[in-house]
């Protein structure tokens, strides 16, 4: 029996890209299927989140994650450009926001064709990996090509179908919600969700019990 479980993914959450690799090593070796999910980060659905949370949120947040990195040997390194369009200054987030829309309509077009989490751990490395320019130069193309879809079909379908993807990657949202829990990475399986890439141990305990093998 294969289980299914689906990953609720935004491409600016650092803690995703940290935590997307090790989920793809457990849908390659064992019977589970692990749909993608990609949702609007933070700064899409709360533009004030970062002009709120505690002074020390933002300090704390960029040493943690480095540790995670270093503790799993995954590359790491700042976005260049960030997905996000944000003054850094004031941090207040930016009307129009091409990076993101972009790769998260890529993302929700992989999905469809259940490629989705080969391509978040592509396309995640590319942006959280020290890449320089990403978004350009055919990068994401690639990311597609290593999750074997077709980058042509791809890039067409997103420009075509962007509102329809919009509304998929707003539904996202609302079913994580509704599984009980609003941030990202989440793991729902069987209506239980499984928060941050610290509960991925925790996750695969709870599909063992329910048939979980290699």
């Amino acid at each position: 029996m294969t289980l299914a479980a689906d990953l609720y993914f935004s491409f600016r959450s650092p803690y995703s890209y940290l935590a997307i690799g090790r989920y793809c090593a457990l849908a390659e070796t064992h019977n589970v299927d692990i749909n993608l999910r990609p949702v609007w980060p933070l700064a899409i659905r709360e533009p004030d989140f970062f002009e709120r949370n505690h002074p020390n949120w933002l300090g704390y947040t960029m040493r943690d994650m480095r540790r995670v990195a270093e503790f799993y040997d995954i590359p790491f390194g700042p976005p260049r450009p960030d997905p996000i369009v944000q003054d850094v200054t004031t941090r207040k987030i930016a009307a129009d926001q091409p990076y993101i829309r972009r790769v998260t309509r890529l993302g929700q077009a992989a999905s469809r064709r259940k490629r989705g989490l080969v391509f978040a751990q592509e396309a995640g490395r590319m942006i959280w990996g020290g890449q320089h320019d990403w978004h350009e130069g055919g990068h994401l193309e690639r990311a597609l090509i290593a999750a074997g879809l077709d980058p042509e079909e791809i890039v067409a379908e997103i420009e075509s179908e962007d509102d329809a993807l919009d509304a998929e990657i707003a539904a996202n949202q609302q079913a994580l919600e509704k599984a009980g829990h609003w941030g990202v990475p989440t793991l729902v399986f069987d209506g239980e969700p499984f928060f941050g890439q610290d509960r991925i141990e925790m996750a695969n305990w709870r599909m063992e019990q329910n048939g979980l093998r290699a």
